[in-house]
């Protein structure tokens, strides 16, 4: 049975294929889209559509950007002999927010997963090797920064592989305890990872 008008049917079952969004919440939107005035809606409609014909990926770095080059990699300011891999643009994001990270970065858009039947030539490595042989951008060292998981993990352990015959510094970053957190809380695992990156004060 149809609850509603085929047209907000169908703005439902859009909003319910974004990533976290369930159906409730894809109603909720719908209905906020459906009170707004007409003028709000195109606007919303344009700004997607902006969004999908103007933004394209860094030829350097491959983060998203609406040039040629992004900020990032054509200023000068920055540390050009190291690069942090992350795995999303949204994690250079992350990066830039604490202000203290001066490199460059290179974003993989995605991880290796097996199971997903996502292999290294379905994300973006090549274009990584590319930069690190270039002399002229005297990589020195290569920051792997992808998440503490499964997939993190063997996306680390394959870059770390095909990297080290380049002789440059391959780090990772700690991963360990969270600020404020307690010790009876937290996992193994972290706990693990927090003793190995503990460091001297």
């Amino acid at each position: 049975m149809q609850f509603f008008a085929p047209p907000v049917e169908r703005l439902i079952e859009e909003f319910a294929k974004l990533p976290g969004i369930g159906q409730k919440t894809a109603q909720r939107l719908a209905f906020y889209i459906m009170n707004q005035p007409k003028e709000t809606a195109e606007s919303f409609a344009k700004a997607l559509l902006d969004a999908k014909s103007n933004v394209y990926t860094c030829k350097i770095c491959q983060n998203l950007t609406d040039s040629e080059i992004c900020p990032i990699c054509k200023n000068a300011n920055r540390d050009r002999s190291v690069i942090c891999v992350v795995t999303d643009p949204k994690d250079v994001i992350a990066f830039e927010r604490t202000r203290e990270f001066r490199g460059l970065y290179h974003v993989l858009h995605g991880t290796i997963s097996p199971l997903n039947g996502i292999g290294p030539d379905d994300i973006r490595i090549k274009e990584l090797l590319k930069r690190v042989a270039d002399e002229n951008e005297d990589v020195k060292e290569v920051i792997i920064a992808t998440n503490p998981d499964t997939e993190g993990e063997a996306t680390a352990m394959y870059l770390s592989r095909i990297l080290k015959p380049f002789g440059i510094k391959i780090t990772r970053l700690a991963y360990g305890m969270p600020v404020g957190g307690h010790l009876e809380y937290v996992d193994e695992v972290t706990l693990m990872r927090a003793l190995e990156g503990r460091r001297e004060i």
